[in-house]
């Protein structure tokens, strides 16, 4: 198992912590993980866009000249995609962009995620995360002891002060261990978990 040091909120020594190689020491899937984020960037994808074909366009019930001796190519129609105001070649229609991932899969990408962090020592273990009032310099101030200008801080508890203090900072997002996901693991960079966290995480997706 693998060692980290547990720090307080003032960014001070206060121990270390033993996380579990079965979740934060596997073997990086880097497919895996390449899969998890392209995933939910398409599931995330509204698929609304659309724009009309030459046969929904309005107008273009007559031909715009007769077929020969004008020296013009014989034409049909003025809403053909040539001319202006006319349809558009292969139209994007409304569509479905999802699509799904194995339970094994989405989870072993996960521990492929936290894995990552952990080799690159950008995984952060806090003994406890708690405010008594909502604020945001509070919240500011425990970052900037460990120099961080952006984070994903994930809690074991819906606690709204630290949510609520969070919620204003550049690059810091908060999240539960149970609406985590390799996207923003990758994306905030660093992540930032209390103790809580860590055996809540270890329990489900050992």
């Amino acid at each position: 198992m693998a060692n980290v040091t547990l720090y307080n909120m003032n960014g001070s020594e206060v121990g270390t912590i033993e996380l579990s190689d079965a979740v934060f020491g596997v073997e990086v899937n880097e497919h895996l993980v390449h899969l998890a984020v392209t995933q939910q960037l398409a599931n995330n994808r509204q698929g609304t866009q659309k724009a009309k074909t030459r046969s929904e366009v309005s107008g273009g019930g007559k031909k715009p000249y007769r077929q020969k001796g004008t020296g013009h190519a014989r034409q049909g129609s003025t809403r053909a995609p040539q001319f202006t105001g006319g349809g558009i070649v292969f139209a994007p229609v409304p569509r479905d962009y999802s699509f799904k991932m194995n339970k094994k899969e989405k989870r072993a990408a996960l521990r492929s995620a936290l894995t990552s962090r952990v080799q690159e020592n950008k995984l952060i273990v806090l003994d406890s995360l708690s405010f008594d009032e909502i604020k945001t310099k509070a919240m500011k101030k425990v970052l900037d002891s460990f120099k961080l200008n952006g984070a994903l801080i994930v809690l074991n508890d819906n606690d709204q002060n630290v949510i609520l203090s969070a919620r204003n900072l550049e690059g810091v997002k908060t999240a539960l261990t149970n609406t985590i996901n390799v996207y923003d693991i990758l994306k905030y960079g660093t992540v930032v978990l209390t103790r809580d966290a860590v055996k809540t995480i270890e329990e489900v997706y050992a």
